[in-house]
């Protein structure tokens, strides 16, 4: 499976993104996906995940309220959308994904790995 994100970019405090993650390969439906971050100088940090189906969702509490993730099987990809923007949410987002079907908060549970796209958001 190959994963290849898209849609971050730069915003101001309070403004929106929706990032995209594309899976080329077999077997998108069975697997569970997720999103993570990485700001400059700080460790990887999770942030949503979903299962195979979309029936089940997790966020970091920082999330909460403002991010939603969701996924299309028939389009073979997954979204998060992010609302209310931070400065702490500046970041570089990588999707990913997972042969535990109901995702996980947990990195290493993830065996495929976008490359990553890049959320600056100025106050």
């Amino acid at each position: 499976v190959q994963l290849q994100a898209s849609g971050g970019g730069s915003v101001r405090a309070g403004g929106s993104l929706r990032l995209s993650c594309a899976a080329s390969g077999r077997a998108f439906s069975a697997y569970g996906m997720g999103w993570f971050r990485q700001a400059p100088g700080k460790e990887r940090e999770f942030v949503s995940s979903i299962n195979y189906s979309g029936g089940t969702t997790y966020y970091v509490d920082s999330a909460k309220g403002r991010f939603t993730i969701s996924r299309d099987n028939a389009k073979n990809t997954v979204y998060l959308q992010m609302n209310g923007l931070k400065p702490e949410d500046t970041a570089l987002y990588y999707c990913a994904g997972s042969s535990w079907k109901n995702g996980s908060t947990y990195y290493g549970h993830y065996d495929y790995w976008g490359q990553g796209t890049l959320v600056t958001v100025s106050s």
